[in-house]
């Protein structure tokens, strides 16, 4: 092995060690972390990482700290935003259950997303709930926000709006889903 594919093989397992092993409140880890412990060079471990991972179905993700995507982020932008391992595919309906979610939350977590990004990325709590009442048996709404608020889906503030918090931008494709909706 030559010096320079150890020199990102070692890199790459502290990467690896990094975003597996969760070690704050969130999961993932601040690119700034990363500079410290990788190096500058952090950006193109990550990218060798990338490309390690599509093999299991999954990827680096990055998410910024600003709603929406930065094209070409700046060092400094990078620092400030936070590395996730996400699957990069979908999941089949089998692989869903397994994960502990039942459907019909699945549904409500969907449709709360999608109408918050309708409402320009917030949404009165009050509102949500009355939507989800058609669809949901009314005991579970409050109860299932509750969760999507605990799992880092959503976010709330002190006027009761509800945002799209980390686990949204982390793992929903938002486009994806505003077209696989508007297809129907």
């Amino acid at each position: 092995m030559s010096k320079r594919k150890a020199y990102y093989a070692s890199k790459m397992k502290r990467a690896v060690h990094m975003l597996f092993y969760r070690r704050h409140k969130k999961p993932g880890v601040k690119g700034w972390e990363l500079r410290k412990a990788l190096g500058a060079d952090y950006p193109k471990v990550l990218n060798i990482l990338d490309e390690y991972l599509k093999a299991l179905d999954l990827q680096v993700k990055t998410v910024f700290e600003e709603e929406k995507p930065i094209e070409k982020p700046n060092p400094e932008q990078l620092d400030r935003a936070r590395f996730y391992i996400t699957l990069r595919g979908e999941l089949t309906p089998k692989e869903a259950k397994m994960i502990g979610w039942r459907i019909d939350d699945l549904a409500g977590l969907a449709i709360t997303i999608a109408y918050i990004i309708s409402k320009k990325g917030k949404a009165p709590r009050k509102e949500v709930e009355e939507l989800l009442r058609e669809k949901l048996p009314g005991w579970k709404v409050g109860l299932n926000i509750d969760r999507y608020i605990r799992y880092g889906y959503l976010t709330q503030d002190e006027n009761e709006q509800l945002y799209l918090d980390w686990r949204t931008r982390a793992e929903v494709d938002q486009k994806a889903l505003i077209d696989l909706l508007l297809s129907k």
